[in-house]
């Protein structure tokens, strides 16, 4: 379910509901195992045992992770009769993981030249 591209950049208020929008979809990418899994499933919709193969983590910790990816709404899942598939919900979510990998590295630097 590719969203399609927002022409305009929306202002969070404060005590707003994007706000608390906001606030799941970053629970959701605050950990790095979610992010490994993220990262696995840039290209394709993958089923659990071929997530669990890329990334080397247990099947129930990966499956733990794509139901908090999917109640954070990051993910969505596709039934193709007894198989489930999971892919990202938007493409733009690894915009996100890139620029938020980008701004750690680059304040990862400064405080090594402080």
């Amino acid at each position: 379910m590719n969203l399609p591209a927002r022409k305009h950049t929306i202002r969070l208020k404060p005590g707003a509901e994007d706000c608390r929008s906001v606030a799941c979809l970053a629970k959701g990418l605050s950990d790095e195992n979610r992010l490994r899994i993220l990262m696995c499933l840039s290209g394709q919709k993958k089923s659990v045992s071929k997530i669990v193969e890329e990334v080397g983590l247990s099947q129930p910790l990966v499956s733990h992770h794509l139901k908090e990816l999917k109640r954070c709404l990051i993910v969505d899942i596709e039934r193709n009769g007894p198989f489930i598939y999971y892919g990202l919900a938007d493409s733009r979510i690894l915009d996100v993981v890139q620029a938020l990998g980008s701004i750690a590295m680059d304040l990862v630097a400064a405080r090594k030249t402080l």
